[in-house]
């Protein structure tokens, strides 16, 4: 999709030499038919698009974590000390039972277990284990609910991501933060309802690359596509009005061309015409509001230490964690971080260790900030990968060093936030950490969904919208809300 912004600036520039057009303004608001189309009335009324609740939210809101690159569950969440004196021994068949490999190590001749070298310790009067590695975030084990029983389909990067921004493997389909705009609309009239934020780990920095589909909005009218910041310069481009342009003439050039557009909706019946008069419009009005959002100078300083080091530096996790607060406490309904660096094919500790550094102490106060605002019991927090890890060692295991190949059938995600059972770990897994052993609670990447748009209030089997024949859904024809978890 083109930027909005840019498409916002270059007709602007094109127009910038007419003069203030009260009656294009007029046009604009009423229209040849009476009224603005509705996909761009979504974008310009707070909360215009929210008739989909379907029953009492628990969430107002969702701030999603996402690991880009997989975490390695048995280092981090789900210790199997027993494996230690099984170190370097062959994976037993009755384990694997012949399930699929990736390319990267079906060609092995043995696969070795590879205990993790990292100690694990009970935290919070729920005792839920966390790694070393954790220190932080394991602070919070009374908030966190443990889904240790997490299982998906696909086995490789860009599939498994795409599945569980979109519900298929296969790119087109809206993602969930395009669902939940299409489905409740913007508490603030002033920012985008979706905003995407992105870090480079620093345990592999040149990790699994992120594309802009995956927060596109597919089949979706395009206003409900994930708006995402830079890391560097301005967070979105054309901020600033053009050398010689004032907002007077800004404003009547953008009614000028909507006055156009309702012209022309009204001819073809075209709700992109709308849509993208409303992206126009959020254009103009996030010059005002994205400046202020991204000046942190309003932020106490003990605030500010308590992200940590990074929280100064623009494009990073411990940025992008405070400026979800910000975002969230603004009404912006689904913010979503991607944070690159956690494929660990090889040379894992070292790697894990960077990655922990980087996300540890800005999650944990991201929680604290929520809970201290009063806004954690209407957030939901997300915070997880694509799949998980193996047990067995990609390549050479040494007594400090190991890697680990790509593993769907199980790994682990937390929760935390509204509606969520606080300090419950749901879920278990076998011995070597590759099978879940409590099929009553097997948690798939639908049943994950459609449990994170139950808490904003949606039914998922109903939030459906008609395409090519077929009504379509976030969770396609799967999904169960996972009760147990809930509040």
């Amino acid at each position: 999709m083109p930027n909005r912004l840019r498409a916002s600036a270059g007709i602007l520039a094109a127009g910038a030499g007419h003069p203030h057009l009260s009656a294009g303004r007029r046009a604009f608001l009423t229209g040849s038919g009476g009224c603005l189309g509705t996909a761009a009335l979504a974008t310009l009324l707070p909360g215009a698009a929210g008739a989909t609740v379907h029953f009492p939210p628990r969430v107002k809101r969702v701030i999603s974590l996402f690991q880009s690159g997989a975490p390695s569950q048995m280092d981090l969440f789900d210790p199997k000390p027993q494996l230690e004196r099984r170190r370097g021994e062959e994976l037993p068949d009755s384990v694997r039972q012949g399930q699929r490999l990736t390319t990267m190590t079906s060609g092995q001749k043995n696969f070795p277990v590879a205990p993790s070298i990292f100690s694990f310790a009970r935290h919070g009067a729920s005792g839920m284990w966390f790694s070393e590695l954790l220190p932080c975030m394991a602070r919070h084990a009374d908030r966190w609910c443990m889904i240790r029983s997490m299982h998906t389909e696909a086995i490789n990067h860009d599939p498994a991501i795409t599945f569980f921004q979109t519900g298929s493997q296969l790119a087109g389909r809206p993602s969930i933060g395009s669902w939940a705009s299409y489905g409740l609309g913007s508490e603030n009239a002033d920012l985008p309802a979706y905003v995407v934020l992105t870090s480079f780990g620093s345990g592999r920095k040149d990790d699994q690359p992120l594309y802009d589909r995956l927060w596109g909005a597919g089949f979706l009218p395009t206003e409900h596509q994930g708006v995402r910041f830079r890391n560097t310069g301005d967070p979105v481009l054309y901020l600033a009005d053009p050398p010689g342009i004032d907002r007077g003439t800004r404003r009547a050039t953008l009614d000028r061309v909507a006055a156009l557009n309702e012209a022309r909706r009204a001819v073809l019946a075209d709700p992109e015409i709308a849509a993208r008069t409303g992206q126009y419009e959020m254009a103009f009005r996030m010059q005002t509001s994205v400046p202020d959002l991204v000046r942190l100078a309003d932020e106490p300083k003990a605030l500010l230490e308590s992200y940590g080091p990074d929280v100064a530096r623009p494009g990073s996790y411990a940025f992008n964690c405070l400026l979800a607060r910000r975002l969230s406490e603004r009404g912006v309904r689904f913010v979503q971080l991607f944070h690159m660096g956690w494929d660990h094919h090889g040379g894992l500790p070292a790697a894990l260790r960077g990655q922990c550094r980087d996300t540890d102490q800005a999650t944990a106060a991201l929680l604290d900030d929520l809970a201290a605002r009063g806004l954690l019991d209407e957030t939901l927090v997300v915070w997880g990968g694509e799949f998980g890890r193996t047990i067995y060692s990609q390549g050479a295991i040494t007594a400090d060093s190991y890697g680990r190949d790509h593993h769907p059938r199980c790994f682990t995600l937390l929760m935390a936030g509204g509606g969520i059972r606080g300090g419950l770990t749901w879920g278990a897994t076998d011995d070597y950490c590759y099978q879940i052993t409590t099929p009553d609670q097997q948690v798939h990447v639908h049943d994950l969904n459609a449990t994170i748009l139950h808490l904003l209030g949606i039914d998922h089997t109903r939030l459906t919208f008609p395409y090519q024949g077929r009504a379509f859904r976030l969770t396609d024809v799967h999904g169960t809300v996972v009760r147990g978890i809930l509040a």
